[in-house]
């Protein structure tokens, strides 16, 4: 609930920027000189950029956690059996172990969601983040395809 919390005050500080920002453009562009003209215009991209970045950043963490419902309802979260240091950070070793488990279960179910999903955990544990978010991606689509044979 607290990354939550976070989250939604983090994307509601950049929505201000954002509307900082583009005011900024438009007074620019209101200056109405050949310097101050392309540079409001480019300017007033930055809002639109971020706030495409924001939108895909919260659909995606939308669909995932979704995911993670529907996995939890069917008892298939993983287990957390990762060991830890005394400071709490996850051991690599441990980590490495339980990511060739998942690694083995996808090839064996490469079309299976879950299989995807629990590999995307054990990638972030692994400390890959763009690896587990380019697996997650693939279990959403998957789930998504699934969803729509049905």
């Amino acid at each position: 609930m607290r990354a939550k919390i976070t989250y939604f005050l983090l994307a509601a500080v950049l929505v201000v920027y954002f509307v900082l920002v583009g005011s900024r453009g438009v007074l620019l562009i209101e200056q109405g000189t050949a310097v101050t003209v392309p540079f409001g215009i480019a300017v007033l991209v930055l809002p639109f950029i971020g706030a495409w970045f924001l939108w895909h950043t919260t659909r995606f963490a939308r669909r995932a956690g979704r995911l993670a419902r529907l996995l939890e309802a069917e008892g298939g979260l993983p287990v957390d059996e990762l060991e830890r240091t005394p400071s709490g950070r996850i051991d690599r070793a441990s980590a490495d172990a339980v990511f060739a488990r998942r690694q083995a279960e996808t090839e064996e179910n490469p079309d299976d969601w879950r299989s995807w999903f629990r590999l995307a955990v054990a990638y972030h544990d692994a400390r890959d983040t763009p690896r587990a978010r380019k697996a997650m991606q693939h279990a959403i689509t998957l789930h998504a395809a699934s969803t729509r044979k049905t």
